[in-house]
């Protein structure tokens, strides 16, 4: 569909129009300089024409158009999307893992810990670890070791034993998902 577009604007290397598609969901990049302004009207018009040759229409509701150059972000399939300056000083994209996502993980987790909380932590262990290893797998492309960070820090105080007094802490500590 918009592959005769990313040809038609390719210069060298280089591409002016890029997209990406999952499912029924769509990103459509375009390059920021003032000179490829008109392909925004363009690829609009131009994906509103293929679409209706499909007869699918265009939730005009959900649809917007974000520029990451003036500070907006968005959001696909789980990820927060914005641009944001390096430690260089240099811009460049950030996507990280959606507070969304993280909180639902959290919440997964807190129910498996309080379903088995008389259980040997082994047992739990064997529990969460396939979850975690999904997540991590999924998330593992962009900037995620903040989320990840937190992510470990809930999951090892979760499964401390409660320390009485004189008695050693005894509990879980996770070095890498394996």
């Amino acid at each position: 569909m918009l592959e005769r577009a990313r040809e038609v604007t390719r210069n060298g290397r280089y591409t002016y129009v890029e997209y990406a598609r999952f499912a029924d969901d769509l990103v459509i990049l375009i390059d920021a300089y003032k000179r490829h302004d008109w392909l925004m009207g363009a690829v609009n018009k131009r994906l509103r024409q293929e679409f209706a040759k499909m007869q699918v229409e265009i939730n005009d509701e959900k649809s917007r158009i974000v520029d990451l150059g003036r500070g907006e972000s968005f959001a696909f399939l789980g990820f927060d999307f914005r641009y944001l300056r390096s430690l260089r000083g240099v811009m460049r994209p950030h996507y990280t893992p959606r507070l969304k996502r993280r909180t639902a993980l959290l919440r997964e987790l807190k129910e498996v810990f309080r379903r088995h909380r008389s259980q040997p932590i082994e047992r739990v262990l064997s529990l969460i670890n396939p979850m975690l290893r999904g997540w991590v797998t999924y998330f593992a492309v962009g900037h995620s070791s903040e989320c990840f960070s937190y992510i470990r820090d809930w999951v090892e105080k979760k499964g401390q034993a409660p320390s009485g007094a004189g008695s050693e802490t005894k509990g879980l500590r996770l070095g890498a998902v394996e």
